[in-house]
């Protein structure tokens, strides 16, 4: 019987990244796809709730079962594993996405959070990205990634509670020096608005700044990235800092306020 895999994304299924991936998901399995009918970058793991989710057949990948969602990632998930399938796929793939989701990055990131909505349901989960913006990207070395990781884990799995994030430097597959899986990095955005007026004479912001990498351990992603490997993070959805739960003991209150 062959595996069952459900495919989404941010990018929207009009996407290039999407199309590469279930180009190569076809070589392992039974592909659906779910994905959102507009781009949905940065929306973390948001779900809607004030206004109806819509789901509709589309015919954009020929003789593959694909559904267009109006709502987010998370939203496509959860359709396609309880309205559409009505049971849980053998494997869960989103991406492949336009720009990485190295660092901290993965906390806004829509398509790893599809990943960890798939881990939080128990299924075996992988988000892909590429560190390239353009919309004609070249994904030749992240489907070769994908090709090396994918049958791998539907054979052995993943623990429970765990979705990887994989990230592929942006170079040809010639050039790609190998996987290693490593630890995210401590980075962040060095956030500035743009304040302008529109013709009205109101002010409105775009979100600017720069990237800061300040992180100088040699096992995480941005530094294999910077190179040239493909990156591999075990991500999972327990935010708990348990290094310091013994630190804050006191905190604790039986009641005596």
């Amino acid at each position: 019987m062959n595996k069952l895999i459900l495919v989404t994304n941010d990018d929207s299924l009009h996407a290039k990244g999407i199309r590469e991936l279930v180009a190569t998901a076809i070589q392992f399995g039974d592909v659906l796809v779910v994905a959102p009918n507009k781009p949905q970058s940065g929306m973390g793991h948001a779900i809607t709730i004030t206004k109806p989710l819509r789901l509709e057949p589309y015919s954009g990948f020929q003789e593959i079962e694909a559904y267009s969602c109006s709502g987010t990632p998370v939203d496509c998930v959860k359709l396609g594993i309880f309205e559409v399938l009505k049971r849980k796929p053998d494997l869960l793939l989103s991406g492949i996405n336009h720009g990485e989701n190295s660092s901290t990055n993965v906390l806004y990131s829509g398509t790893m959070s599809a990943a960890i909505e798939g881990a939080m349901e128990g299924i075996p989960s992988i988000g892909f990205s590429l560190a390239d913006f353009d919309s004609d990207a070249d994904f030749s070395a992240t489907k070769e990634v994908a090709k090396a990781i994918i049958p791998k884990v539907l054979k052995n799995g993943l623990p429970k509670n765990t979705s990887l994030n994989v990230n592929v430097p942006k170079v040809t597959f010639k050039d790609l020096k190998g996987i290693k899986v490593c630890a995210q990095a401590h980075a962040y955005w060095e956030d500035k608005f743009d304040s302008r007026l529109d013709q009205f004479g109101r002010p409105y912001y775009w979100l600017t700044g720069k990237f800061s990498d300040r992180d100088q351990r040699v096992d995480t992603d941005l530094y294999h990235l910077k190179r040239g490997y493909a990156t591999i993070v075990p991500t999972h959805f327990d935010l708990t800092n348990y290094t310091v739960l013994n630190d804050l003991k006191y905190l604790d209150n039986e009641g005596e306020f």
